[in-house]
């Protein structure tokens, strides 16, 4: 079976007041030395698959900001790729981009090495709320990013947007969408705000200097997501995500399916042969291990058959289309009925699961209580 690869590049120019991934300031002799790593990574792991995880379906460049690198490095890690790895013809190719980071050339040197999707990092499209948030773009830089990314050949686009942060009205988030949608781009992200723990940005909202979006305000904005985008021809597929006809996210899809996937750098996550594992975050430590020769990991996870199954499930419940309850049954040999009987009885009768299609779903109801039904499967 053929598997996704996502490598990580933790690098930015500035890192954003929310974020709490893995992420350093962009310094040329510690990129030089996570490039050398990331090499000898996939060489690792070349010696050491088997045929069939070497062959991948989709690739995702994410990070930390990749497209602070020049286009030349990013085009240098997808051509080894292509030498240690089978890259399937047709494959989906992302690297996530910062408005601020990406030129013409820039676009059309990656688009010339394989990249077919882009994912911008868009946020807002409001000047106060960008600074509010730390990005160093503005939206007409994000605009001017998209008209270049078409020139550049990309036919398959995602932008990314926040929804629910301090200050933000409902107004602005109707307007963000609106401009975001006359942008044309085949995917949007709505991402509700997470305040993540020892980010500057939390540290405001508890300091008292930023008042948190209300629970009810940020439910509404995620309401208006779905129905000014469904009415514009953006089919809701996942909890966070929406696309026009055949262009979700694929390499997603693999995640929320819990399929096989392979995590290369510094704080990359992988799944193979039931097991779980995470690289260690920085990039010395890392860099180290690989040249040794060990695998870089942190910490790694065998799941039990009974946790590959509640996996399945509460994965597979972020899709709006649900869990298919043929393909559990298939997968496990136990019918998904049989496992979590009870636990979908009683959600059902709480109106916040139902079963369609031979799928079992969110109901309209469940989808801002999320959380708290996936909690039920684990």
């Amino acid at each position: 079976m053929s598997v996704g690869l996502y490598i990580h590049v933790p690098f930015c120019l500035r890192k954003c007041l929310y974020c709490d991934f893995t992420s350093y300031p962009r310094q040329e002799e510690q990129v030089q030395l996570y490039l050398q790593s990331l090499t000898a990574e996939m060489v690792l792991y070349g010696d050491r698959l088997d045929a069939r995880h070497k062959s991948i379906k989709t690739i995702f460049v994410g990070g930390g900001t990749p497209t602070c690198l020049r286009p030349e490095y990013l085009a240098g890690i997808l051509e080894q790729v292509g030498k240690v790895f089978s890259i399937e013809q047709g494959a989906e190719i992302t690297t996530e981009a910062n408005p601020g980071t990406v030129n013409l050339p820039a676009l059309k040197e990656l688009r010339a090495v394989g990249f077919n999707r882009l994912s911008l990092g868009v946020q807002s499209t409001h000047r106060e709320l960008l600074r509010l948030i730390g990005r160093i773009h503005t939206f007409s830089e994000a605009r001017q990013a998209v008209t270049e990314a078409r020139i550049a050949g990309f036919e398959n686009i995602n932008l990314d947007l926040i929804f629910g942060l301090p200050t933000q009205t409902a107004a602005q988030w109707r307007q963000s969408l609106h401009e975001i949608m006359a942008l044309q781009p085949e995917h949007i992200s709505c991402y509700g705000l997470q305040l993540e723990e020892n980010t500057p940005l939390t540290k405001a909202v508890e300091q008292g200097q930023l008042k948190p979006c209300p629970e009810e305000e940020e439910l509404a904005m995620y309401q208006m997501a779905r129905q000014l985008l469904g009415e514009n021809g953006y089919q809701h597929y996942e909890i966070s995500n929406f696309a026009q006809a055949g262009y979700q996210c694929r390499h997603n899809l693999l995640y929320w399916q819990n399929q096989a996937y392979l995590g290369l750098g510094p704080a990359a996550h992988s799944y193979l042969n039931q097991s779980r594992w995470g690289n260690v975050e920085g990039i010395e430590e890392y860099a180290s291990l690989v040249k040794q020769g060990q695998r870089p990991v942190a910490e790694k996870t065998t799941l039990t058959i009974k946790e590959q199954m509640e996996e399945t499930v509460f994965l597979g419940l972020r899709m709006l289309e649900g869990v298919n309850v043929e393909s559990f049954q298939q997968r496990f040999g136990k019918s998904l009925q049989e496992i979590f009987g009870k636990q979908v009885s009683s959600l059902t009768a709480k109106g916040l699961l139902e079963q369609s299609f031979g799928h079992l779903k969110l109901t309209e109801k469940a989808l801002p209580l999320a959380n708290q039904v996936f909690a039920e499967f684990v």
